[in-house]
């Protein structure tokens, strides 16, 4: 179970989510048909690994699933994940799901409200039992709320997430995290700020699952800087995500590249063109409905179609 885990939490990584999606539901499988004792087994998986197996592999599955466009299933795993957590009496474990699972997804999904409960909880319960590496993650994501919010002169203007991007020993993890700061910087106009963050994402991560993101994200900002040149650079970030999105399966973060070229095309006087960029990925998705992308991705097309 802990190989299968693990296969799937590098092939997810990497970017393959078709390939994690197997590993993962492979190791939830065997779990299931195990004869081991529940409690024992799971007291022995915190001993031996330093948490659940079922509820780690379970949230990365949720990550899975959102990337592949079912966000609504990965909520759900999400929460499941997160109860079972909460129920054992871990810290650890639930800091794992709160800081790996519950806050990206919701703020993937737009659910500012659940962004920030769950954020709370993980820096109370980082706090409270001095875990100074799952704090980072809750600091991470309370910054991207407070920029959020307009508090954009909190706290020092020299970001902490920044000074981590160019650190050697990085964590794969944080790119969730990263991405989300640069994109609260842009909006909030510190667009050089931002641009900084992906480029160290860029440089250590490249390729990787959060790719397709990462390169919206620096058409998207390019786009706000106003640099001469800067619609021909985005247009070849986001068709260069577009193609990245689709070889991974990650139709989540193809429907925001596909949103972000619709809405350049449109602004460029090319609504056909717009329309059937966005219209065939807008398509393939069967629920989230409700969810922050695809509301703006139904309305652009509302707007868009004769």
């Amino acid at each position: 179970m802990f190989a299968e885990r693990m296969m799937g939490v590098a092939e997810h990584y990497v970017g393959d989510q078709m390939t994690a999606r197997h590993h993962l539901e492979q190791a939830l499988a065997q779990d299931a048909v195990s004869d081991r004792g529940r409690d024992v087994g799971r007291f022995q998986d915190v001993v031996r690994f330093g948490s659940d197996l079922r509820i780690s592999t379970r949230l990365y599955l949720a990550r899975v699933l959102w990337m592949q466009g079912f966000a609504d299933q990965a909520v759900r795993m999400a929460e499941q994940s997160l109860g079972e957590a909460e129920a054992s009496g871990h810290a650890i474990s639930q800091c794992y799901v709160l800081a790996s699972a519950a806050c990206p997804i919701a703020f993937w999904v737009g659910d500012q409200a659940a962004a920030a409960r769950y954020t709370a909880t993980l820096v109370d319960l980082s706090r409270q039992h001095a875990l100074p590496f799952w704090a980072a993650f809750g600091a991470r994501f309370e910054q991207v709320l407070v920029i959020k919010a307009g508090g954009l002169d909190s706290g020092s203007r020299r970001l902490g997430g920044q000074d981590e991007a160019v650190a050697p020993n990085f964590s794969f993890r944080a790119l969730s995290g990263l991405t989300q700061l640069a994109e609260a910087l842009g909006q909030a106009g510190r667009i050089a700020e931002g641009l900084a963050l992906l480029a160290a994402g860029i440089e250590q991560f490249e390729p990787s699952c959060f790719t397709p993101e990462v390169l919206r994200l620096k058409g998207e900002l390019s786009l706000l800087q106003g640099m001469p040149g800067a619609a021909g650079s985005a247009e070849a970030h986001f068709r260069q995500a577009l193609d990245g999105a689709r070889e991974r399966g990650t139709l989540s973060w193809e429907l925001r590249v596909a949103t972000s070229l619709a809405r350049l095309l449109r602004r460029q006087g090319r609504p056909a063109d717009a329309i059937a960029c966005l219209q065939p990925v807008y398509d393939r998705f069967t629920e989230g409905f409700g969810t922050a992308d695809l509301i703006a991705a139904k309305r652009l097309l509302d707007e868009l179609s004769p």
